[in-house]
């Protein structure tokens, strides 16, 4: 079917509405909404039916440790229903499916007093039932709700959304009485695929589409923030981001001729970080000539998804392509919203007329030791047997240390053997030699791929002295990692511009290695990042932009190379720019924060500041993920989304704990 994509909720509210014209004007129909994202959808298709409108609140009941996986629901009314098949295969006890409804029924209820005031829910019985969400990917919360409405006895159940996937409308086709939808694209990513913007509705959206009173200050909890004044100004200096196509102009009105945009997060598992950065990226390349999106990964792996986009690969789509990523943590790429940009970039270098420079994406991390070395031997093998038997012979050195890169750094660190630097120099400095003189390879290899082995020769060289240095105290792991991390920068500044022109790079990465450590406490331990290295290199060519939230959820891991879990964010500390930015009660926007502006002088002095790598820990919250920082020197602009979602990740649990063994070290960002 069409792959139409929807401007917001909105839109897709119009559209679906258009599908249901023969319930128009009818007494007995009842559009219900399952919120948040709902809401706004059946909004739109309650006016044009001109039916009353409410929402149904349902919390799925997830089995512990797989809670993607529905045993049952509860929803309003006090219904809770129950899928007898999962409860009695899996063997669950009573007393689990009681623990995990009385959490939920807290959020439940939480919700029903937020959005009824104090309203009695809709009548149903006897009714048509119109059940309205934003789309449906697995279906699990709708199915939920069409056998809880089902128990309230109306004539008739339409579910009707504007995209879900294929499997789950023929699925539900069997539990509703009849299915509405506006698109079912085809593969089906994710729901957030069919929208430009898909931002979060807030609960006070909910309260003004529902006709109720938009909680005020003194109905919201206390907010430990300062002085009033401060909140005001700060108000006044923001640009909010209401999901308007022309939402980032004024970010790129102040990005404007750089050659280097640093779009941060304020953690690895963050959807609305990615959307973001996503959006800003494609105005960056349609309208400001970006050509490569360097983003915090291995260099091997991205250089396969670099081969999809560009139309090199025989990959079929973009899950195919993301498919080297699959050592911890595997979600921070391998999502449904990584997959959504990919697939853009893709179609956007097809559009482009022949000869035009195509957009690509370029790992810039060192821990694929193991990975990058065989890349290294399978070029030269296809071009140069006998340095391909050079370059076994030296790489061979870390043979005797096993597959684990973490075994080979303590042992050689703490001198208990030989260090393979020597062999990963020679081996980096053979490469380079051999691409200097590339014409000798020029009927073999075409010089993207003689770059891509240079690349990995110099992830090799970096790797074995991050692994080899990661256990001494006295030296900065961190340095070596951002240090290579500005190399890779500067070596793709140097290959993109072989015709003589300025590349212009977007960099995706943790807040912590983008905004400069010269403005945190990172500097008082001697450490830098990229952001620095950039800014010395570049100065005002770079332009960094942080993003951070107040709450919500994030995708996680709780210790290194365990499961990742959906887990939700605590609330912004007392003294943080977030518990900051959270009394500004706008929800999302942009702060712009150029030297000398009134905004930047106010955010004086320094205030804490909270990072989430893939590891987090908020029994810990203070010591683990906090820094103190001065966020005008850190960052040129930031966006804030005062409560975020987790990414959605391509794999189950149980797939990613039978992965590989990881050679990265739990550095956590």
């Amino acid at each position: 079917m069409s792959r139409r994509v929807f401007q917001n909720r909105t839109e897709a509210g119009r559209v679906l509405a258009g599908r249901l014209t023969a319930y128009a004007g009818r007494p007995d129909v009842v559009v219900l909404a399952l919120p948040r994202g709902g809401v706004p959808v059946a909004a739109e298709v309650a006016k044009a039916l001109r039916a009353h409108l409410d929402v149904f609140v349902v919390r799925k009941l997830g089995v512990p440790g797989h809670e993607e996986l529905a045993m049952g629901a509860i929803a309003s009314g006090n219904v809770r229903v129950l899928n007898s098949d999962i409860v009695s295969s899996l063997e669950i006890p009573s007393a689990v499916i009681d623990a995990v409804a009385a959490r939920e029924e807290e959020e439940l209820q939480r919700r029903e007093q937020l959005y009824r005031c104090g309203q009695p829910p809709a009548e149903v019985q006897g009714r048509i039932v119109i059940l309205v969400d934003d789309g449906l990917a697995t279906g699990a919360t709708m199915q939920a709700a069409i056998q809880a409405v089902r128990q309230r006895n109306p004539a008739r159940i339409i579910v009707a959304v504007p995209t879900a996937s294929r499997d789950t409308v023929e699925r539900l086709e069997r539990e509703a009485d009849e299915i509405v939808c506006a698109i079912i694209p085809e593969p089906f990513w994710a729901v957030g695929a069919s929208y430009r913007d898909f931002t979060q509705t807030s609960d006070d959206e909910v309260r003004r589409l529902l006709g109720r009173p938009l909680l005020t200050p003194e109905a919201e909890p206390v907010r430990e923030d300062p002085d009033p004044a401060l909140v005001a100004s700060l108000r006044e200096a923001v640009i909010s981001l209401t999901g308007d196509a022309r939402d980032y102009d004024p970010l790129m009105d102040l990005i404007g001729e750089a050659r280097f945009a640093l779009l941060g997060e304020a953690s690895h598992g963050t959807h609305e970080f990615y959307c973001e950065r996503a959006e800003i990226t494609k105005r960056l390349i349609r309208e400001k000539g970006f050509t490569a999106v360097a983003i915090e990964s291995d260099w091997p792996d991205a250089w396969r998804v670099n081969r999809y986009v560009r139309g090199d690969s025989e990959d079929l789509d973009a899950v195919e392509a993301l498919a080297g990523f699959r050592r911890f943590p595997t979600w921070m790429w391998r999502n449904t919203e990584m997959v959504a940009f990919l697939e853009w970039l893709r179609a956007h270098n097809h559009s482009l007329p022949h000869g035009a420079t195509k957009v690509g994406v370029y790992g810039i991390d060192l821990y694929s030791l193991r990975a990058s070395m065989k890349a290294v031997l399978h070029f030269l093998a296809s071009v140069d047997p006998a340095a391909a038997e050079q370059a076994r012979a030296r790489y061979a050195c870390f043979d005797q240390f096993g597959e684990d890169c973490q075994v080979y750094g303590f042992v050689a660190g703490l001198n208990l053997a030989r260090s393979c630097q020597d062999e990963a120099v020679a081996q980096l400095a053979a490469l380079q030699r051999r691409a200097a003189a590339s014409l000798a390879w020029a009927d073999s290899m075409n010089r993207d791929e003689v770059f891509s082995a240079e690349q990995n020769a110099r992830v090799v060289k970096s790797a074995e002295e991050y692994y080899r240095t990661m256990f001494l105290r006295e030296v900065s792991s961190w340095n070596l990692r951002d240090g290579h991390m500005a190399q890779c920068v500067e070596a793709l500044v140097a290959h993109l511009g072989q015709g003589g022109s300025e590349p212009r790079i977007a960099v995706w990465a943790h807040n912590s290695h983008l905004g400069d450590a010269r403005a945190t406490q990172m500097s008082e331990r001697g450490e830098l990042n990229l952001g620095q290295l950039l800014r010395e290199r570049y100065g005002d060519a770079v332009v960094r932009i942080g993003l951070t939230t107040y709450a919500g959820t994030v995708a996680a891991a709780s210790d290194w190379g365990a499961p990742v879990e959906r887990m939700r964010i605590s609330p912004a500390l007392p003294g943080s720019y977030e518990a900051l930015f959270h009394a500004l009660g706008l929800g999302r926007f942009c702060l712009p924060l150029t030297a000398g502006t009134h905004a930047a002088e106010a955010l004086w002095p320094a205030r804490l500041e909270r990072a989430i790598g893939v590891i987090y820990r908020p029994e810990a919250e203070r010591q683990s993920h906090y820094v103190r920082a001065h966020l005008p020197d850190q960052f040129d602009a930031v966006l804030h989304v005062d409560e975020t979602r987790a990414v959605t990740p391509l794999e189950t649990t149980a797939l990613w704990e039978a992965g590989d063994v990881p050679e990265t070290f739990p550095a956590g960002l």
